[in-house]
């Protein structure tokens, strides 16, 4: 079977599309590539998703935390402090034993059992408490002569966040954000090991990795191609974040602008 025909017949299939059943002796380095990336389409599925939805409840969680009134202020600062203070690996065993119990209450709830959704509500509640952390302490570092002069331009309320304190808020807090975006991707890698299960092997690049590594006893192969994949998509997202954050800072002199340096987080 040449290369071509292999990704014709596996390029999909994570998605359920293609061929089947999966190669079950003689792999070649074309499987092993084309069905690792294909699984690497559930992982920017969940990482897309729960980067966009999570930035804007973190922004809101932000705010929250940073109001004058408890109401709002202590249920933001619980949320963060919730899922920050737990591991990512425990939320996904905890949330999935919860969505269980709610599937045998009424089948209403059966989506939440898969990880399509499931696994994704996770990393978005997980991607908004780090991020609303990082949004709070930029939105505390803004000057104050920043809110002095909206204040004297007559700047109050929606009109000053959103004009002044939000734009001077992901100024400061993007390269940081950047960074939690891209350990956001690579956690999507534990939705394989958290008990969400991948439905008639429709499975995520960790999915196929392990099983090259369990048919031929070596990881030395499958695994290297799941990390060249990821050190693929950190690259991705430091180009795009990088090009935000040239936007966000554009009215700085070129050597001012703060330049994107990634720092891998070792312990979530």
């Amino acid at each position: 079977m040449s290369c071509f025909q292999t990704f014709q017949d596996y390029a999909f299939r994570s998605l359920g599309y293609g061929e089947r059943l999966l190669p079950r002796s003689d792999f070649t380095l074309c499987e092993q590539f084309t069905l690792i990336g294909s699984g690497m389409i559930w992982n920017i599925y969940y990482g897309v998703l729960a980067v966009v939805t999570g930035f804007v409840f973190a922004n809101l969680l932000a705010v929250g935390k940073n109001a004058k009134s408890p109401l709002a202020r202590k249920p933001a600062e619980w949320f963060i402090f919730l899922f920050r203070g737990s591991p990512l690996f425990i939320q996904f065993f905890f949330a999935y034993s919860l969505f269980l119990s709610l599937k045998g209450m009424s089948s209403v709830f059966d989506p939440l059992s898969s990880a399509w959704l499931g696994a994704l509500i996770v990393l978005f509640l997980n991607t908004a408490a780090y991020s609303a952390e990082i949004f709070y302490g930029a939105l505390r570092s803004i000057p104050k002569g920043d809110i002095e002069a909206a204040d004297a331009y007559g700047l109050t309320g929606w009109s000053r966040y959103r004009k002044i304190m939000w734009p001077t808020t992901m100024r400061l807090a993007w390269p940081a954000y950047t960074n939690e975006a891209i350990f956001l991707f690579h956690a999507t890698t534990l939705v394989f090991v958290s008990g969400f299960p991948a439905w008639r092997q429709k499975g995520d690049a960790l999915y196929y990795a392990k099983y090259f590594a369990d048919k031929t006893f070596n990881p030395f192969v499958p695994y290297p191609i799941l990390a060249f994949y990821f050190i693929l998509l950190t690259l991705v997202l430091i180009s795009l974040f990088g090009l935000v954050n040239k936007r966000l800072n554009r009215h700085l002199p070129k050597a001012k602008r703060p330049k994107l340096r990634f720092r891998p987080n070792l312990i979530r």
